[in-house]
C-alpha cells in the first residue's frame, strides 16, 4: 500500500556562503546600513540618507530577467544578460521577476550568485531580490505559471482546495518556500486569491476556489507557509494577488487584453470578494498586488486598479489596514493602461505613485520620470521615501544586507529530493476528482492485458506500464483520454496566447470526434480543469469522467488502475455550468449561481460509492 503523506518536520535548511561587504580603506567605517548589530529601521535610515533621488527611483521597479539566452525557452548555462546588468548599474534596479522555467538547480544557483555579486559592486550594494511565477505545476500557462523541470511536480492550488486541506496546503507553501530559496528566490508572486465566480474567465484555475471562506482558509495557510509567522531571514515573501478580487471579469474575458479591461459586478457582490483579502491582511501577507481591471457601475473610478487610488489607498490601505507593499501588476503604464489611454507615460506614472502604490512590476516605466515628477514638483520626495523605505525594509527583514548568496551545494541537496517529490506525486493523485463513474473504475486488474486506444498520455509511458497501445478506437478493449478543458484559440502570437477564454464548450467537430470513441469503445476520459468544463455529452457518453488540477500520466494511470490503492480523493472546488448557454446567464460576481449546474461544489465519488453498470452517480 502507498504510504501516507507524512508531516514536514524538519525541513532542508541551506547554509549560504558568508556574505563578506566590501572592504573599507581602513579608516573609513562601515556604514551603518551595513552594521548587523543595529536594528532595522536604523539601517533603513542611513541607506536612505545615502540615496540619490535617481537611485531611490530605481528601486521602485520590478524588472524582469532571464538565465540564459534572454528568451522564455533559454538555456540554463548560468550567464548574465547585459539588460540586467545595465539595470542595475546605471538604473540602480534590484527586483526581478525570473521569467521561464527554473530547469537546473545548479546554474540557477550559479546565475543568482554571480548576480549578487555583481549587485555588490553597484553603487551602495543593495541586494537583489528575484521572483517568480508559480513554478511547481505540472502544465505551463507562460503569462501565469510555468512548470520548473528543476523542482518537485504539485498539482495546482486548486488541487489542495480539492482536498480541502489546510495542512497539504501549508506543506506544499512550505516546500515551494525551501525549495525557491535554495536557489535564491525571495519573492512569490503567489497566492492568487480571487474567487472564481466567473467560470468563463481563463485564469480562475491558478487560484483556490469559488466559495470564500475556502479560498480565505487556504490562502492563509499558503502565506504562513511560504514567510511563516513573520517575515524573516527563512521567509519568501508572499505576494497575494488580484486586489480586490479579480474573478468577475465582464464576459469571462481576461485584463491582459483591451477588450477584457473591464471588472463587473451585476450582482453588487464587490465586498464579497475582499473575504479572502482580509484573511490574507491578517495572515500578514507582505505584499499585495492589484489586478490590471478597472471597475464598472460601482462607486470606484472607473479606471484600473493599478491607478486608483480610491481601491489602493482608500480601500485597501485605510479601510483595510494593509501597510505592507503594494505592487503593481505588470506594464500597465506602457501596455495595460485602461482607463487612462489618453494620459502620458509621465501622467501614468504620476496615478500609479498617487494611487498609492510602492513599486511598478516590469520596468515599462523609466526610473528618470519619477526623478522629473520630483523635480517638477508633481510628487514629493518624501513621496518616494514611503516608499522606497519599504521596500528596503524588507530586504533588511529577509536578511539579504548580511547574506545575500546560497550554498549551491546544499541547494542541489535541498531541491526535489526524494521527500519533496514524493509529496508532490501524492497530491498529484489525491487531488484527482472523479465525476461519473459507470462502474468501470478502478479498471480490474484482468485488464491490464487489454488493448488501450490513448489521448494525451505517451506511448512510453503506457509501454512503462506494460500496456499495449492500438492506434484505433475499433481496435480497443478500452480508451483512456486526456483532454485540456474547452476555450476559444486565439491568434494572439506569445504567451498571452495561452490565456484560455471563450467558450466552456467543446465545438461541434470535437464533440462528433469523440463520440465516435465512446460510441466504438469503453472510455475514461480525465480533463484538466483550466477552466470549468460545460461537457453534459462526455456525461452521458463516456463511461467515466475525472478531473485534475495538474498531475502526469503516471499519476492518472495509477488512480485509473487502482495502483498501490491510489484513488480519486478531490471534491470540486467551484460549481460546473451544465453549458455555455447556463454561464452566460449567471451573474459573474455571484458564487453557486449556474441554473441546473452539470456538477454542484463539492460534488466528487468514491471507488466505494456501489455502482453498477448503468447506474446514474452524476449529480
Amino acid at each position: 500500500m502507498r504510504n501516507g503523506i507524512l508531516a514536514l518536520g524538519a525541513l532542508a535548511g541551506i547554509t549560504s556562503a558568508r556574505f563578506i561587504p566590501r572592504q573599507s580603506n581602513g579608516t573609513e567605517q562601515i556604514p551603518a546600513y551595513r552594521n548587523a548589530s543595529l536594528c532595522i529601521d536604523e539601517r533603513v535610515d542611513d541607506l536612505l540618507a545615502r540615496m540619490t533621488l535617481a537611485e531611490k527611483a530605481g528601486q521602485m521597479f520590478h524588472a524582469r530577467t532571464y538565465i540564459g539566452n534572454g528568451t522564455l525557452d533559454n538555456t540554463l548555462d548560468g550567464n548574465l544578460d547585459d539588460q540586467v546588468l545595465e539595470d542595475i548599474s546605471e538604473r540602480s534596479m534590484t527586483h526581478f521577476v525570473l521569467t521561464g522555467a527554473i530547469d537546473d538547480t545548479r546554474n540557477t544557483a550559479e546565475w543568482y550568485n554571480n548576480l549578487q555579486r555583481h549587485a555588490a559592486e553597484a553603487g551602495l550594494g543593495i541586494p537583489i531580490t528575484i521572483s517568480v511565477d508559480p513554478q511547481h505545476g505540472v502544465t505551463t500557462q507562460t503569462a501565469v505559471s510555468f512548470v520548473a523541470k528543476a523542482f518537485s511536480r504539485w498539482p495546482d492550488p486548486m488541487g489542495v482546495a480539492a482536498l480541502r486541506s489546510p495542512e497539504l496546503t501549508r506543506k506544499y507553501a512550505e516546500v515551494v518556500r525551501e525549495e525557491y530559496m535554495a536557489v535564491g528566490i525571495r519573492q512569490a508572486l503567489h497566492p492568487q486569491i480571487d474567487l472564481w465566480t466567473e467560470p468563463r474567465w481563463g485564469r480562475g484555475s491558478a487560484g483556490f476556489s469559488e466559495d470564500a471562506a475556502l479560498t480565505s482558509q487556504l490562502g492563509v495557510e499558503w502565506i504562513k507557509g511560504l514567510q511563516g509567522d513573520k517575515l524573516g531571514p527563512r521567509s519568501v515573501v508572499a505576494t497575494t494577488k488580484h486586489f480586490p478580487g479579480g474573478g468577475p471579469m465582464e464576459n469571462g474575458e481576461d485584463s491582459h487584453f483591451e477588450w477584457g479591461k473591464n471588472q463587473t459586478y451585476p450582482g453588487d457582490n464587490f465586498d464579497h470578494h475582499l473575504i479572502p483579502f482580509k484573511a490574507a491582511i491578517a495572515a500578514g501577507t507582505a505584499q499585495i498586488m492589484p489586478y490590471y481591471s478597472r471597475p464598472i457601475g460601482t462607486q470606484w473610478e472607473e479606471v484600473a486598479f493599478g491607478f486608483n487610488k480610491g481601491i489602493v489607498t482608500n480601500l485597501l490601505k485605510e479601510q483595510l489596514g494593509f501597510e505592507g507593499i503594494v505592487v503593481t501588476d505588470w506594464n500597465i503604464v506602457k501596455q495595460r493602461f485602461w482607463g487612462l489611454e489618453e494620459a502620458s507615460e509621465k501622467e501614468r506614472t504620476r496615478r500609479v505613485i498617487e494611487a498609492g502604490c510602492d513599486i511598478f512590476g516590469g520596468a515599462d516605466g523609466f526610473p528618470d520620470l519619477i526623478v522629473e515628477l520630483v523635480e517638477e514638483g508633481a510628487i514629493t520626495e518624501e513621496r518616494i521615501d514611503y516608499s522606497v523605505r519599504k521596500l528596503m525594509k524588507e530586504k533588511f527583514e529577509l536578511g539579504l544586507f548580511d547574506n545575500p548568496y546560497v550554498d549551491i551545494e546544499a541547494s542541489v541537496k535541498t531541491v526535489n529530493n526524494p521527500y519533496f517529490a514524493r509529496l508532490g506525486r501524492e497530491l498529484q493523485r489525491r487531488s484527482l476528482t472523479l465525476l461519473t463513474n459507470d462502474g468501470i473504475l478502478p479498471l480490474p486488474p484482468s485488464s491490464r492485458s487489454a488493448k488501450f486506444y490513448v489521448e494525451g498520455i505517451p506511448e512510453d509511458v503506457m509501454e512503462s506500464y506494460g500496456l499495449a497501445v492500438v492506434s484505433t478506437p475499433q481496435e480497443a478493449d478500452y480508451a483512456l483520454l486526456r483532454l485540456r478543458s474547452p476555450y476559444k484559440p486565439t491568434s494572439i502570437v506569445g504567451p498571452l496566447g495561452e490565456i484560455n477564454n471563450g467558450t466552456i464548450e467543446y465545438n461541434s467537430t470535437e464533440k462528433a470526434r469523440q463520440a465516435e470513441i465512446y460510441g466504438a469503445v469503453p472510455t475514461v476520459v480525465d480533463i484538466k480543469f483550466n477552466r470549468a468544463p460545460a461537457v453534459p455529452e462526455i456525461v452521458e457518453q463516456a463511461s467515466a469522467l475525472l478531473v485534475n488540477y495538474g498531475s502526469t500520466p503516471d499519476a492518472f494511470l495509477d488512480v485509473v488502475f487502482g495502483i498501490d490503492g491510489w484513488a480519486p480523493e478531490g471534491k470540486l472546488p467551484v460549481e460546473v455550468p451544465r453549458s455555455q448557454a447556463a454561464a452566460d446567464a449567471q451573474l459573474g460576481d455571484v458564487p453557486f449561481d449556474s441554473v441546473d449546474p452539470l456538477f454542484r461544489f463539492g460534488h466528487g465519488l468514491r471507488y466505494t460509492d456501489a455502482c453498477t453498470g448503468g447506474c446514474n452517480n452524476r449529480r
